[in-house]
């Protein structure tokens, strides 16, 4: 970031300073500032790539609070991502890592923040915030809950329930399995979560193989069979087995009833 600002940058946060703007988009300073749109726009791309302001895309950026500055300005991950999915017109929910971490199923702090939503794919920087957006359909949006911070946004993350069933569903994305089998042992053994609304969960959001690897483990766990009936209505006779660890070899003893080998020993 630039340590010290010229003139007509200076005036361009004092101006969204004083009006208490948080956003600014291409054309809304070029009347007040006497700027041409050509000069507005490489003046907002000069700021932005200083780290200064941060980009959300095309011709919107955030601005600092405050003057003055001093570093690269970080927006935050719930500035970066509620302006970036409001301006999308987008439903979200952060998951994976970041769930996992805020659960404490895992004390791994995240360097990026995921998200589940209902436009974009991909990986985003908005300033010093890495975002790695996951798309996905509307009804795979759900079971969440809301958390303030402290400039007065909300969080939308996915529940500690939901957030065990992403770590088997979408093992692979989060490198969850098969830690995730003993967060799921412990949640249930402390009594966090109950295997009812794991089972509600899995039946809402999960996939075949979701449901069979929950089925598997929440037997293996003794839970009461009208549960496990409930999965198992859901599944239909396989004769390709999926392996339990998705990352080790497939060989060991094959559960009929949900199609899982269990190589956990391979």
């Amino acid at each position: 970031m630039k340590t010290r600002l010229g003139q007509i940058e200076s005036q361009l946060l004092a101006y969204a300073q004083m009006r208490g703007m948080k956003t600014v988009r291409f054309g809304d300073l070029a009347e007040p500032l006497g700027l041409t749109r050509s000069q507005e726009q490489h003046l907002l791309s000069r700021l932005a790539k200083a780290g200064t302001i941060a980009r959300v895309q095309r011709g919107l950026y955030l601005l600092p609070p405050r003057l003055p500055l001093g570093g690269v300005w970080d927006p935050g991950e719930a500035l970066a991502l509620t302006a970036l999915m409001e301006e999308q017109g987008a439903r979200y929910q952060v998951c994976g890592p970041n769930a996992f971490n805020r659960y404490r199923f895992d004390e791994q702090i995240p360097a990026r923040t995921y998200a589940y939503n209902t436009r974009l794919s991909g990986d985003r920087m908005i300033g010093k915030v890495a975002l790695t957006l996951i798309k996905v359909a509307e009804q795979r949006l759900g079971d969440t809950e809301e958390s303030a911070t402290k400039g007065g946004l909300v969080l939308v993350y996915a529940s500690r329930v939901r957030s065990l069933v992403d770590a088997v569903y979408d093992w692979s994305r989060f490198n969850s399995l098969p830690r995730g089998y003993e967060w799921i042992r412990k949640e249930l053994a402390d009594g966090r979560v109950e295997a009812e609304q794991l089972v509600e969960s899995t039946v809402r959001f999960g996939d075949i193989g979701t449901i069979r690897r929950m089925g598997f483990l929440l037997e293996r766990e003794g839970v009461e069979e009208k549960l496990l009936r409930k999965l198992e209505q859901k599944l239909k006779p396989t004769t390709g087995p999926i392996p339990w660890i998705p990352t080790s070899p497939k060989t060991g003893r094959t559960s009929q009833r949900w199609g899982v080998v269990d190589n956990e020993r391979a």
